[in-house]
């Protein structure tokens, strides 16, 4: 397998979700407290580079062979949680949202026709075994999701600079409860639905609080910028306060102020038009 080493595919931003060891069978849970006690641990990076590299043999590789044994750890009020990665089956619903991001030509040069369907076949008959599946991990590449701001609030937000080219990349993240984000959830959507008729945000809203449904209510929730943190420069990153500005809409949508809802709006606007200036480049 050809090693990817100093490769970085670095444009998506994540929604992961923590859950406490007890959450797991118990089977699994074993390994996920073997797991936690591991001084060193792969990064969300090392999972990237491993996905580049399975395109690059003849045919390509569209989906690991294997699940993934890792996961990212945290630990919450004293509480090991863990997030397993989860690799096979997100990579297997990725590819089947590739024909609405990449044009046919591009997709089949990537991943042939006959690639594509084998992995499709593959993933029906998984399902099939496994019908209750769901990921621990959310992606979007080249933005971060209106919906996913709605989750979090502004003073759970951490930022750090970062050490520089050659050292630690700028990070930006919130983390917050699980019974947190499920309240804002449910808060946002009836201020929505009272001041907006259905659409992306409301539908996207409705999609990610029924993910949420299916997680232990002692989890943790993360919005990550992840790699997004290197297309916006650093200033801007410092004083990006998305989450604030979502909610001071959402707020202004439930006391009928068009006006201060529309000024939230804009910012956003402003702020993420050149990640999607550069999406379009590119």
């Amino acid at each position: 397998m050809p090693k990817v080493s100093a490769v970085i595919v670095p444009y998506t931003s994540y929604l992961r979700v923590y859950e406490p060891l007890a959450a797991f069978p118990e089977s699994e849970r074993d390994h996920w407290t073997r797991y936690a006690r591991r001084a060193e641990r792969p990064s969300y990076q090392d999972e990237l580079r491993r996905s580049l590299a399975d395109l690059l043999p003849t045919p390509p590789v569209p989906v690991p062979v294997h699940e993934s044994g890792d996961a990212f750890v945290a630990e919450v009020d004293g509480v090991v949680c863990v997030c397993p990665w989860r690799t096979r089956l997100r990579g297997w619903q990725a590819l089947g949202e590739l024909g609405e991001e990449l044009p046919a030509s591009v997709l089949d040069a990537v991943l042939p026709p006959l690639v594509r369907r084998q992995a499709a076949l593959d993933y029906e008959r998984w399902l099939v075994r496994n019908p209750d599946a769901r990921p621990w991990i959310r992606t979007s590449t080249w933005q971060v999701p209106l919906s996913w701001f709605v989750l979090v609030g502004d003073e759970e937000r951490e930022y750090e600079k970062g050490t520089g080219p050659a050292g630690a990349p700028p990070l930006l993240r919130y983390r917050t409860p699980m019974v947190q984000a499920r309240r804002r959830t449910a808060r946002a959507l009836r201020a929505l639905r009272d001041a907006l008729e259905e659409g992306p945000l409301i539908e996207g809203l409705v999609d990610v609080g029924r993910w949420l449904e299916e997680f232990h209510p002692r989890s943790l929730v993360e919005l990550d910028y992840g790699g997004l943190v290197h297309t916006l420069p650093t200033g801007d990153l410092e004083g990006d306060h998305s989450a604030a500005d979502v909610a001071e809409g959402i707020e202004a949508l439930r006391t009928g102020d068009g006006a201060a809802a529309g000024e939230a709006y804009g910012r956003l606007v402003e702020r993420w038009r050149s990640v999607r200036d550069r999406r379009s480049s590119n």
